[in-house]
């Protein structure tokens, strides 16, 4: 009678908590889907999350899909797949949104789309988003989630960095604002280049922050490294993360800064 019974709870009732282990039931995380115990914002897709920030969003680009450039064995069905779970073409989703009372180009990478990882057609995505708002005259918000470069797409991938780096210096040589936003996980080259660039950071509770493996950090310098060695609270200490702000208070928080950094950038009041 107990083995029916379990049969019959669906999938997702119960949750736990990947960084606490705590487990719950599902309604505790709220519209946000954060741990009711320690913080942490469980991943989540991007038009999800936008819908976490806004309602007034003009999507870019939104036709921009990888061509294989490799031709890498199995890989059209990787996307194919990433692409029925995200409704994206590729791993990002970008942007023109009303956060509050302000305007920003916005993009939103998508850590369910391959580990969130980086290729051509998202690099190339990003790379517009921030040559558009250039043209526009917008401050440009970014939240990142990344695995790091694609490795089905090889040095293709690993081209991305310096490409997307390229365009916001050109955003920052007009004046116009830069805000990052760490999102669980943000890794390899994305933490290298753009995300790491902007005029602030900012970054979600619990989140996951490097650059490569802790344990290929350990066995490369021979040492054993703290346990909060790659999270965003250890990034804040550091200096490397202006402000850890949680979901419910990003929207509020970003209108405010865009705000006083377009003030800042445009000579306003």
């Amino acid at each position: 009678m107990l083995k029916h019974y379990q049969a019959k709870v669906p999938n997702g009732i119960w949750m736990v908590c990947p960084h606490c282990g705590a487990s719950f039931y599902f309604k505790r995380a709220g519209q946000y889907k954060v741990c009711p115990e320690c913080g942490y914002g469980f991943r989540v897709t991007a038009h999800r999350r936008l819908r976490m920030l806004t309602h007034h969003f003009d999507e870019w680009d939104a036709g921009l899909e990888t061509a294989d450039p490799t031709e890498f064995p199995d890989y059209e069905r990787k996307i194919k797949k990433a692409q029925s779970t995200t409704h994206l073409k590729d791993g990002v989703l970008t942007g023109k949104a009303q956060i509050g009372s302000q305007t920003a180009a916005l993009g939103i990478m998508d850590p369910l789309f391959i580990m969130g990882s980086l290729g051509t057609a998202n690099g190339e995505r990003i790379t517009r988003l921030f040559e558009k708002a250039t043209s526009q005259h917008l401050a440009v918000i970014l939240l990142t989630a990344s695995g790091g470069a694609r490795m089905q797409e090889g040095i293709y991938s690993l081209m991305q960095m310096a490409k997307i780096s390229q365009a916001v210096n050109d955003h920052s040589d007009a004046g116009l604002a830069f805000i990052s936003v760490i999102m669980d996980p943000t890794t390899g080259g994305v933490t290298a280049s753009f995300a790491s660039q902007a005029d602030i950071t900012l970054a979600e509770p619990k989140a996951l922050l490097g650059f490569t493996g802790k344990r290929v950090i350990e066995q490369t310098i021979n040492k054993q490294l703290p346990a909060d060695f790659q999270s965003v609270e250890n990034g804040y200490k550091r200096g490397f993360i202006d402000e850890i702000v949680s979901r419910e208070a990003l929207p509020g928080r970003l209108e405010q800064l865009l705000g006083i950094l377009t003030a800042k950038k445009w000579g306003g009041d």
